[in-house]
């Protein structure tokens, strides 16, 4: 095995096409392929399934994969380091639901990397996705909630696609309510004062289920609902239609302005936020650096 191979087979997974990957790498197709065929071989494993519609990874070669990509990743750590080579590209990967302080510690990292060329992805995305792109190392690492509710169907989903669970912190059930909603003068709100309000929640795509809902009680009855798919979507409808949300109640004034509030909503109820990993690999010096910043923030 040597490094140019875990290269190459990092970007046949990035590129998903043999042809594009040998462009890229500015060598022909058969010595690629070769080069890929060679290092199956070596270790008795398949990594890449081939058709005619492209290649994909195999289970094993989506675990293969993630070793390759920390063990490149300390290269240029080692070079940087002892070689006084400059660095490539500082990349780095987070798949979540939709909460400020996992935008506030994306922030954070990226100024604390100190990179002169990085490529950070922050994908805020369904519950289902989050969970799929860390099983097969789209990102690094995931954001996502259990409770009493959702709790046994998302460990066995996590169970059956090899990803640990860790907590941040348990947080209350709060409702996110614009600043000049009529409810804004309490100073807790119960499902029944909300009734009367349009309910926002993130829609889930074809995993529609109530257990990847991201919003806890959303079985509860409601006559007024609005799905949405982002943020700055549910918050401009929060504060236009006087709607609200149910959530953790953890919000950055300095991200998302002051023109929203939470306020705590009694119901006997929790919400377990933390993040998932790939149980078989351990995690990278920006991941493990990620989640000292995640800590900091919601201790």
């Amino acid at each position: 095995m040597t490094l140019k191979q875990l290269q190459y087979i990092v970007t046949v997974a990035e590129e998903g096409n043999i042809t594009s990957a040998a462009k890229r790498l500015f060598i022909s197709q058969p010595s690629l392929t070769s080069a890929i065929h060679e290092l199956e071989k070596e270790y008795n494993i398949t990594i890449f399934i081939r058709s005619n519609k492209g290649i994909k990874l195999t289970s094993e070669g989506e675990e293969f994969l993630g070793y390759a990509r920390q063990v490149l990743d300390q290269t240029d750590l080692i070079e940087e380091r002892y070689a006084g080579k400059e660095s490539g590209k500082s990349k780095f990967f987070v798949s979540s639901q939709h909460y400020s302080f996992v935008v506030e510690a994306f922030v954070e990292l990226i100024k604390r990397s100190g990179a002169d060329k990085y490529e950070f992805h922050m994908r805020e995305t369904q519950t289902f996705n989050i969970i799929d792109d860390v099983a097969h190392f789209r990102s690094e690492i995931g954001i996502l909630y259990m409770n009493k509710f959702n709790e046994e169907v998302i460990k066995k989903t996590l169970k059956d696609n090899n990803l640990s669970f860790t907590p941040l912190f348990r947080a209350e059930p709060h409702v996110f309510i614009g600043k000049n909603n009529p409810l804004a003068k309490k100073r807790s709100l119960t499902l029944e004062d909300l009734k009367p309000y349009p309910r926002l929640s993130y829609e889930q795509g074809s995993h529609n289920s109530f257990h990847f809902s991201e919003e806890i009680l959303s079985t509860a009855d409601c006559d007024k609902e609005l799905l949405v798919l982002d943020r700055a979507t549910l918050f401009n409808l929060v504060i236009g239609l006087n709607g609200y949300t149910i959530c953790s109640g953890v919000i950055s004034e300095e991200l998302n302005g002051p023109n929203i509030i939470a306020k705590k909503l009694k119901v006997d109820d929790y919400m377990e936020i933390g993040y998932i990993l790939p149980a078989s690999i351990p995690p990278s010096h920006l991941t493990t650096e990620y989640i000292d910043i995640l800590k900091s923030l919601t201790k």
